[in-house]
């Protein structure tokens, strides 16, 4: 599965395998729009690194992180087209996509909806097997999304 934990500035993807009950991490990484392009570049970059991700990788699933909803309405509605441009892709190349909210993703790894990204980063270190947490927390945040789907996948 292709876990995604979207933005406009940094993006960040994993891919995580799951057969009975073992998780493996295949790969990792960021997609990072060129921050002076225009929004539309920006939103298209996004889109086309993921469909070379798709390309790539063939996921069955992608699970993206809903947006959370904050103060700045402004950064909740860019937010909103990054992970817009993300479904578009999966919609493309007929993936089902799967979301949940961070609260629920914090839940399911820390056992803490109100968990810290650094936190976040430790339990999935843990639980991945990994030698030290993934940097930017971007990547460790896709982790655990992907990660809250393996752990919610029996009840779905």
């Amino acid at each position: 599965m292709l876990g995604i934990d979207p933005g406009l500035g940094v993006t960040g993807f994993s891919i995580l395998e799951s057969k009975k009950n073992q998780v493996r991490l295949a790969a990792y990484g960021t997609i990072k729009p060129n921050s002076k392009d225009t929004l539309p570049k920006r939103l298209n970059y996004l889109f086309e690194e993921v469909n070379k991700i798709l390309d790539k990788f063939s996921p069955d699933v992608i699970v993206v992180e809903d947006a959370f909803y904050s103060k700045n309405v402004k950064s909740a509605m860019i937010l909103g087209q990054a992970r817009g441009s993300i479904i578009l892709s999966a919609a493309q190349a007929d993936i089902p996509v799967f979301e949940f909210a961070p609260r629920k993703v914090k839940m399911s790894v820390c056992g803490n909806g109100a968990a810290s990204k650094e936190q976040v980063a430790y339990m999935v270190t843990k639980i991945l097997k990994l030698k030290e947490p993934p940097k930017p927390l971007d990547i460790s945040d896709s982790m655990a999304v992907g990660l809250c789907y393996i752990n919610q996948a029996r009840f779905l």
